[in-house]
């Protein structure tokens, strides 16, 4: 294989970077340099910058508190919901900052979607879950209707489980399925990233691994960032993975690679010491 070429941006550790398996060419979509993220007076991240690449899975580690959904949420702009929240450097899609004057904030959340810790589907019917961002963003062709929602079902393995009932409630879906749903929620409007905050975390071990397998087929066709704390969870689906800790009560990167190096042959001693247990 043939080594990646670090940016000169690139502050954190990071050992030989491979590239990854052929549906994950390391092709930046997304490119973060210094991105600092402060709540008031206080800064949850500070000075991060690494590449995702496009068709990958990136699984941000680390301890609670180290500024992992921080760094999530400013991928495509969430954290402007949060009045106290000030962000400085920038990101890059598809080679555009984001935070640029004049950016359409609305379109550029259904170009990075972001699917939540606990599954949110909409007091409404399984099929209304889905039009409804579709409406909102000028689709009204029935016809048109019919197949994304079909189309977003399939994506997520719900199809053939729901493809009867869809004008059922939707909170009447078991916790497994509400989240499929919520993911087929976001893949509707046909995003190029999905955001995933530890969107396991809250299910049972078969619903968990039913949707980590849905999460594995999603790669190559989309770019899927994940936070989790489940290491196991990471090692298996992640192409790279990015390792954060608290330094001085400030969130750090502390290294970045690719995920079987971050995990087996890790740089800095303090990924060395999280990944195998003895710290976090």
């Amino acid at each position: 294989m043939t080594p990646v070429a670090l940016t000169p941006h690139s502050p954190y550790t990071l050992g030989t970077l491979q590239s990854g398996p052929a549906c994950c060419v390391p092709q930046p979509i997304l490119e973060i340099k210094n991105l600092t993220v402060r709540y008031g007076d206080s800064t949850a991240l500070d000075g991060v910058s690494l590449d995702i690449y496009k068709g990958c899975i990136t699984a941000l580690i680390g301890p609670s508190g180290c500024g992992k959904t921080s760094f999530l949420s400013s991928l495509n702009r969430l954290a402007d919901l949060i009045p106290a929240a000030k962000i400085s450097g920038d990101v890059r899609f598809n080679g555009e900052s984001i935070y640029a004057p004049g950016v359409d904030v609305r379109r550029l959340r259904t170009q990075i979607g972001m699917v939540f810790q606990k599954a949110n589907p909409f007091p409404l019917s399984i099929r209304r879950n889905l039009e409804m961002p579709l409406k909102e963003h000028g689709v009204r062709h029935s016809h048109e209707l019919k197949a994304r929602v079909e189309n977003a079902l399939q994506d997520v393995g719900l199809w053939d489980e729901v493809k009867d009932r869809l004008d059922t409630p939707a909170l009447q879906l078991s916790g497994g399925q509400q989240q499929r749903l919520c993911i087929a929620r976001a893949l509707v409007l046909k995003p190029s990233v999905l955001l995933m905050d530890e969107p396991c975390s809250a299910l049972d071990p078969i619903s968990s691994g039913v949707v980590e397998d849905l999460i594995l087929r999603l790669r190559g066709t989309y770019t899927v960032v994940i936070v989790t704390h489940n290491l196991a969870q990471a090692k298996r689906i992640a192409n790279y993975a990015a390792f954060f800790w608290m330094k001085e009560r400030v969130g750090k990167l502390i290294e970045f690679g690719q995920s079987q190096q971050l995990f087996e042959a890790p740089v800095d001693s303090l990924t060395a010491a999280y990944v195998s247990g003895s710290r976090g």
